[in-house]
């Protein structure tokens, strides 16, 4: 590469892969192989792509800068403008992602490109958020489990439990999808719900909950906040057919009670946490998102300990007909 290629327009990114990422096909070039552990981790690799591919990643690591590999790297920020979007994430790792042409070009520092769990954790996750509407794919804060094909969305804002139930019902005998973020696709006319495969984040209180960490003190930082990370001992397929959408409202006194939504008050629920997009990606979402609120929608008030409302939650899905169809999905 010329020293006077200021804009590393000659930089060589020859390891290259095609990837199912959360419902959107992908492919991603760069010259890391931690880079492209980190994405076999994240997305389904696919050996011979039967179309063309939603949006591309090019990702180059400068092993002229190594960086400092810290502890906890700094928390990234995200600025937009138009198509335009950029996510900073030290000194010398940023991404940059045009919306419209559905490419991302990205320049790492070697130390964050050999950190495969961050990229695991945060980089691929918000890779995901910042391009989901722009190929069609609508991003619930949500969190996601199933039990065969059947899946339950436990959607809700932060604090309100989705992380700790998720987790009590995957104690309970159902896998676990997603945690935190899910994303909807549409496959033959119906709404598919698609997970990343990165470790379910757990506050203190989880220590008094959950044997796994009783007695003990979080460690990991992440956003600047201690947490526990739960790693599933198997990851289970990324995706599933989605039965059920429950909106979490958590109180403090006992309590369990499911009230039906419409789709109008499901649809605004939704929306409000989308991202700003363009309108042909706000188009493009559309269809998945009507899918997606043509489901079952309850709102859960609930109060207690996390692994009785699992219980009762899990009841109450297994035993809905629609919860009971098995089938492989396509």
């Amino acid at each position: 590469m010329s020293s006077r290629d200021f804009f590393r327009k000659n930089a060589k990114t020859e390891l290259r892969e095609h990837y199912m990422a959360a419902g959107a096909g992908c492919i991603l070039s760069t010259n890391s192989e931690q880079v492209l552990q980190a994405a076999r981790e994240s997305f389904v690799p696919i050996k011979t792509p039967g179309q063309p591919a939603d949006f591309s990643m090019r990702i180059w690591a400068d092993h002229t800068v190594f960086g400092t590999a810290l502890p906890s790297w700094p928390k990234p920020y995200v600025r937009g403008l138009d198509h335009l979007v950029f996510a900073g994430f030290d000194a010398h790792s940023s991404l940059l992602a045009n919306l419209r042409t559905q490419r991302v070009i990205g320049r790492f520092s070697a130390a964050m490109a050999a950190d495969t769990g961050y990229w695991r954790t945060i980089i691929f996750p918000m890779l995901m958020s910042v391009m989901a509407g722009s190929v069609g794919l609508v991003e619930l804060h949500a969190s996601c489990v199933a039990s065969g094909e059947a899946g339950l969305i436990l959607a809700g804002p932060s604090r309100s439990g989705k992380s700790t139930l998720a987790m009590a019902l995957h104690a309970a005998g159902f896998r676990l999808l997603s945690d935190d973020r899910t994303f909807c696709s549409l496959a033959h006319g119906k709404s598919v719900a698609w997970g990343l495969p990165k470790p379910i984040k757990l506050r203190r209180e989880a220590a008094s909950w959950f044997d796994e960490f009783r007695g003990q003190e979080p460690t990991d930082i992440q956003n600047g906040e201690r947490v526990f990370h739960f790693e599933p001992k198997q990851r289970s397929a990324p995706k599933c057919q989605p039965r059920l959408l429950v909106f979490l409202e958590q109180q403090r006194e006992l309590g369990f009670s499911m009230i039906r939504m419409n789709r109008k008050a499901a649809k605004l629920q939704i929306e409000k946490d989308l991202l700003p997009e363009t309108p042909d990606a706000i188009r493009r979402q559309a269809e998945c998102l009507d899918e997606i609120v043509a489901l079952p929608c309850f709102l859960l008030r609930y109060g207690g300990r996390p692994q009785e409302i699992a219980e009762r939650l899990s009841a109450t899905f297994l035993n809905r007909p629609e919860c009971q169809a098995s089938g492989e999905l396509k």
